[in-house]
């Protein structure tokens, strides 16, 4: 595919991106964001990265640039590395749907660390706060990564 053509293809996926999380807002920590990034990362290796900024440029402008917002600089690429050191080492489809369910436990965890302006008092209680929420996005993840992953990771392949 031509630069400009990929360009245009990863702006749509970061669209497809956004429209997933805003379209599933309303359900608390259930969401297919997580989902797509891993597939993503598995068919498009690092054109991952260029998805994921302007995903994340798209929530601050509809959300606003709030201190939550600096955790996404950096949650996305870790899930994405994540999924690409899984990808190398030979992990069964199910396993990212394990890789999902980790992530949804940690990320209130992941996002409290910018909060560390307010002191590791901050930290905790924010963290603490949000755990009965990071319970659902991690079991929600995991059953949505196991019965999703590889059909859509397949629809990827086979488009892609």
């Amino acid at each position: 595919m031509r630069r400009t053509g990929q360009v245009a293809v990863d702006g749509l996926l970061a669209a497809l991106l956004f429209v997933l999380q805003i379209s599933l807002i309303h359900l608390p920590n259930i969401e297919l964001v997580s989902l797509m990034v891993m597939v993503y990362t598995f068919t498009l290796g690092k054109r991952v990265i260029n998805i994921l900024a302007a995903f994340t440029l798209l929530e601050g402008i509809f959300h606003g640039f709030g201190i939550w917002w600096v955790s996404y600089l950096y949650i996305w690429p870790i899930l994405a590395g994540l999924t690409a050191l899984l990808k190398r080492w030979g992990a069964p489809d199910w396993g990212y749907g394990i890789l999902s369910c980790l992530f949804g436990f940690s990320f209130g965890f992941l996002c409290s660390l910018p909060y560390i302006a307010g002191g590791l008092g901050a930290v905790f209680a924010w963290w603490i706060s949000g755990i009965p929420f990071d319970v659902i996005h991690g079991i929600s993840n995991l059953v949505i990564g196991l019965v999703l992953f590889k059909p859509v990771k397949r629809v990827f392949e086979t488009v892609g």
